[in-house]
């Protein structure tokens, strides 16, 4: 988006818009991770480990969305290096999202379909050692970009100051094809993977021997998946869908483009706590026990500032 074409007042609430979304959604996600290290019942369980992963994702990948948005206009020119690194540390956190709902899928599927062997290859253990591995598949096609800037451009350019927009990095030939073959090859397993859990599940479910409930409510969870990974695709999508709406809009190129950021990098983090958090009564008990103490005690401290107010002005 290029800022300097919006006006003040226009600049000013695309900034509000984002930062109050994005304040409010990790506000929102930050009660989830709560409940989840303020009650030990969750540690042992690989399902809430992989659930609180992928929402402490979102948080940080949200938080440098934003800021990166908000830079554009505060700071339109940035530094070559901390730009590079900011981009690496959000591209990364991108690709952790499929790739955590991956092996969320394959939770459940060993859950419902070999029960036996659950705790066993889910062990905690196993479990934060996916965690790592989620962050090393997702890390090295970032860093990747680097050492092919370090390749290519002379090592002055890193002092330089830049508009922070990933094309104007990572905008080689290698880059563009790497990042064609590396999103197809992720992109591809992980909907294989969905796929292949899926109907596995579905199996187990019409099978006479299985708790149905489980293995329905497990179907419908990958299901919801597909469904976050479909979201997830929109950040790959949004340039063709700008593309068409700029050729039949081109005097809204700003609104279409804030928007297309809105609903491809901000609302979609959002999906985590709605899809996993209320819909498991677990953890939805802590959280609105922790929501409901939250507004008790804010309503609690606005009355005792109020007394203390009335009280000066009955003094004075």
């Amino acid at each position: 988006m290029n800022s300097s074409r919006d006006a003040f007042e226009d600049a000013f609430m695309k900034n509000f818009i984002a930062v109050g979304l994005g304040v409010f959604i990790i506000y929102i996600n930050g009660i989830f991770v709560f409940a989840f290290f303020k009650n030990p019942v969750f540690y042992t369980d690989p399902r809430y480990i992989l659930y609180t992963h992928l929402v402490i994702n979102d948080i940080i990948m949200l938080f440098f969305s934003v800021t990166l948005h908000v830079l554009v206009y505060v700071a339109p020119l940035m530094n070559f290096a901390l730009c590079s690194v900011l981009l690496m540390l959000s591209i990364t956190c991108t690709k952790n999202s499929p790739l955590n709902l991956a092996g969320m899928a394959l939770e459940r599927y060993i859950a419902i379909c070999k029960p036996l062997h659950h705790p066993q290859l889910c062990s905690v253990n196993r479990t934060y050692i996916l965690i790592g591995l989620i962050w090393f598949l997702a890390f090295v096609p970032a860093l990747t970009d680097i050492i092919i800037v370090l390749v290519n451009e002379p090592i002055s350019i890193f002092s330089k100051s830049i508009m922070c927009y990933s094309n104007n990095i990572f905008s080689s030939n290698q880059q563009f094809m790497k990042m064609i073959i590396v999103e197809s090859l992720y992109l591809s397993c992980v909907w294989m993977t969905l796929i292949f859990t899926y109907f596995k599940v579905l199996q187990a479910a019409k099978a006479a021997t299985t708790d149905q409930a489980s293995a329905r409510k497990a179907r419908n969870t990958i299901l919801l998946h597909g469904l976050q990974l479909l979201l997830c695709m929109l950040t790959y999508i949004t340039p063709s869908v700008n593309y068409f709406f700029l050729a039949l809009f081109p005097k809204s190129r700003s609104t279409i483009l804030f928007t297309s950021y809105l609903m491809s990098n901000v609302i979609p983090r959002l999906l985590s706590p709605l899809i996993y958090g209320v819909r498991d009564q677990k953890m939805f008990r802590y959280v609105r026990m922790y929501l409901t103490c939250c507004l008790f005690l804010t309503k609690v401290e606005s009355e005792i500032e109020e007394r203390h107010y009335q009280g000066q002005a009955k003094e004075c």
